[in-house]
């Protein structure tokens, strides 16, 4: 009659349900999303050595900081899910936006200008070919 505890038929159900792609997440990264989008869809679709590849001569700062990204998902493919490194490739990349940081710029006759510095969240998702 009883198939088991709620719990363990949730977590039966959320295992079925989860997605096995290896992916890596940099967080509250201080670039602004639009600046991160550029040099990510440069590499969407590309394998691996040819995304290092961009990203190592891209003069863009935000190239940097999405090859660790990079990085960080091959490793994760490599050692937690027993991936060939050879046959991956950019799936899926995301610069979705982050908190925005607000700081003041003193102007002439008392008035303050705003700066605002932007952060983004940075995904990457591989795939096997």
């Amino acid at each position: 009659m009883a198939k088991g505890h709620r719990s363990q038929i949730k977590k039966e159900r959320n295992e079925k349900n989860r997605d096995n792609r290896p992916k890596a997440h940099a967080r509250f990264v201080r670039v602004s999303d639009t600046k991160a989008r550029i040099v990510l869809n440069q590499i969407k679709g590309k394998d691996i050595a040819m995304a290092k590849g961009l990203l190592t001569y891209s003069p863009r700062y935000a190239a940097d900081v999405i090859l660790k990204v990079l990085n960080s998902a091959v490793a994760n493919a490599e050692n937690n899910l027993g991936m060939d490194v050879d046959k991956l490739f950019v799936e899926e990349v995301f610069a979705n936006q982050g908190p925005t940081m607000k700081r003041i710029r003193p102007r002439a006759k008392g008035r303050a200008y705003r700066i605002l510095k932007k952060t983004s969240h940075i995904s990457i998702i591989l795939n096997e070919r």
